[in-house]
């Protein structure tokens, strides 16, 4: 049965995180039958030109503006199965907590909410305020899942893309597929004291 996702690009510095993202869904689109779609925020067109520098339409996945609020993902009836907003502005964040369809991100999030399908919004922000952890709470509790940008150092990454692959292969546990980016946890080893 084919999975049908939205991926959201908002203004947050982080890019590279929405890149190496697609870049796996596009070579592992047909064996794992994906139908994906992209929304790029205006700010997030931007920063993905000043960040990755390569036209996002050259993977082939249909790609909607900020303001198509004609695309499919702003209804519920087009029935996607899941949506990863990468990377997460504070701004975006603040705007799908309260509601606000202000671009076609925002309205895309509200749909997976009122849906109650899966909304990953992987936030780029750092530190936090008071405002940003109420808001985090406020989607929480709508039943978004916050994933900080947060890189992870166990699986020993070598290089730039192996950084970016320890959020990737996080953000695609959550939308529910399977992956082989990043050496996972085992434990750790230690010899026993005799």
């Amino acid at each position: 049965m084919t999975k049908r996702l939205i991926i959201g690009v908002s203004g947050a510095s982080g890019a590279p995180y929405a890149e190496r993202l697609l870049s796996f869904l596009k070579h592992h689109q047909q064996e794992l039958d994906l139908d994906v779609h992209v929304v790029f925020s205006k700010m997030g067109k931007l920063v993905w030109r000043e960040e990755v520098g390569t036209d996002p339409a050259d993977f082939g996945f249909p790609i909607f503006g900020s303001g198509d609020f004609t695309a499919p993902m702003a209804s519920g009836s087009a029935r996607f199965d899941a949506m990863a907003v990468v990377p997460c502005s504070a701004g975006s964040l603040a705007r799908i907590a309260h509601g606000v369809s202000a671009d076609l991100v925002g309205r895309a999030a509200d749909v997976m909410l009122k849906e109650r399908r899966p909304l990953i919004l992987v936030l780029r922000e750092s530190p936090y305020s008071l405002v940003q952890l109420r808001n985090m709470v406020a989607v929480a509790e709508a039943g978004a899942l916050v994933m900080p940008a947060s890189p992870s150092f166990y699986s020993k990454p070598d290089g730039m893309t192996a950084f970016l692959d320890t959020v990737t292969a996080r953000i695609l546990d959550q939308l529910g597929i399977d992956n082989t980016l990043m050496t996972r946890w085992a434990g750790l080893h230690r010899k026993e004291n005799t």
